[in-house]
C-alpha cells in the first residue's frame, strides 16, 4: 500500500478513527475502536505510524497497513490520556493522562521510561522545539516545565488559581508559549532561555478570545510567512485567527453548528483542519477564512484530527 503524501485522520464518539483524502473529502480506511473513546491523535514525524490516545491507554496503528489490529499498545497510565507527541527523531514518546502523570515512553518496547507527577489531572502537554523540556498544563491551573536532562520540573506557573488549563502551544522557534483556559482566556508568554532550556516565562498579553471555553490553541508553523497566527478553537461553535503581532483578530471561521475540539495547521499554514461535535472535520483555507471542504462520516461528535503534510522527517 503507497504511502499517501498527506495523512489525514479524525475519530469520534462512534468508536471509530477515520483517514481521509484531504483533496477530496473520501473516507478510504475505518479502523474501529470499541475500547474507550480517543481523546487525541498524533502521527509519527516519519509519518509511519498514528497514535491514538484513549482511556486509559495509547494504542499504535500502521498508517500503511489495512490492519484493524494496533501495531502496539501502550498500558501503564490508570485514567484517560489527554496528550500525546513525539520526539523529533521517533525514538521515544510522550503523553499526559487524567491520571496526574506526564510519562516518556521508548517506542519500541513500549516501556514507559519516565513519570512525572503534576499532581492534578494533565490536560495538554507540549514538547519545546529544543526536545529537551516538556510543557504540562493541568486542571487546576497549573503550568509546570519539565526538564529531560535533569530530569525534574524546573519551572511552575498559575495563570489563573483553580482554572483550567486545556491547551498549550509553543512557537516553532521556542519564542513564545500560549496557554488557554476554561474561561475563554489566553495567556501568552516570552520564554526567556538560558544556554540551553528556559529559565523563565514573561508576560506579554492575556487575549480574552472567546466567552466559552477554549478546547485548543496553535500556533502556526515555521513556514507560514510572513504573519505568524495563533488558533483558537472553543465551544462557542467557532475558530477564531489571531495575527500575533497584537493579537489582532484577524478571521473568524465560522460553520460548525457545535463545540470545535481540535485544530490542526497544514505544513506551510495556508490550511486549517477542524473537529467538531457536530460530527464533521472542515479544512479552511486561510487566506479567505472559508471551508473549503467537510468531511462526513462519523456518526458521533468528532473530537481530534491530525495531518501530516510535509516532507517525511527522517529518523537520525
Amino acid at each position: 500500500m503507497a504511502q499517501p503524501s498527506v495523512i489525514l485522520a479524525t475519530a469520534s464518539y462512534d468508536h471509530t478513527i477515520r483517514f481521509w483524502e484531504a483533496k477530496s473529502g473520501r473516507c478510504y480506511r475505518t479502523i474501529q475502536y470499541p475500547d474507550s473513546q480517543v481523546n487525541r491523535l498524533e502521527i509519527t514525524p516519519d509519518k509511519r505510524f498514528l497514535a491514538a490516545a484513549g482511556n486509559s491507554h495509547i494504542r499504535l496503528f500502521d498508517v500503511n497497513s489495512n490492519s484493524p489490529q494496533p501495531v502496539i499498545s501502550y498500558d501503564s497510565h490508570t485514567s484517560n490520556v489527554m496528550a500525546v507527541g513525539f520526539h523529533c527523531d521517533g525514538n521515544w514518546m510522550y503523553s499526559g493522562s487524567e491520571d496526574g502523570t506526564v510519562r516518556i515512553w521508548d517506542l519500541r518496547t513500549a516501556t514507559c521510561q519516565r513519570e512525572y507527577e503534576s499532581r492534578a489531572a494533565v490536560n495538554t502537554v507540549v514538547l519545546h522545539p529544543n526536545q529537551k523540556e516538556l510543557i504540562s498544563g493541568d486542571q487546576n491551573g497549573n503550568i509546570r516545565v519539565w526538564d529531560l536532562a535533569a530530569n525534574s520540573c524546573s519551572c511552575e506557573l498559575v495563570p489563573e488559581v483553580d482554572t483550567a488549563i486545556r491547551s498549550l502551544t509553543v512557537m516553532w522557534d521556542g519564542s513564545m508559549v500560549v496557554a488557554a483556559n476554561n474561561r475563554g482566556t489566553c495567556y501568552v508568554w516570552r520564554l526567556l532561555k538560558g544556554t540551553q532550556t528556559i529559565t523563565s516565562f514573561e508576560p506579554l498579553h492575556k487575549l480574552q478570545a472567546h466567552d466559552g471555553y477554549i478546547l485548543k490553541c496553535l500556533l502556526s508553523p515555521e513556514f507560514c510567512d510572513p504573519n505568524r497566527y495563533l488558533a483558537t478553537a472553543s465551544s462557542d461553535h467557532t475558530v477564531k485567527i489571531w495575527n500575533v503581532d497584537g493579537f489582532k483578530l484577524e478571521k473568524t471561521l465560522v460553520g460548525h453548528q457545535r463545540w470545535v475540539w481540535d485544530c490542526v495547521f497544514s505544513v506551510d499554514g495556508a490550511y486549517l483542519i477542524t473537529a467538531s461535535s457536530d460530527t464533521t472535520a472542515r479544512l479552511w483555507t486561510m487566506s479567505t477564512g472559508e471551508a473549503i471542504r467537510v468531511y462526513q462520516g462519523h456518526h458521533k461528535a468528532t473530537v481530534c484530527c491530525a495531518l501530516h503534510d510535509g516532507a517525511e522527517s527522517a529518523p537520525s
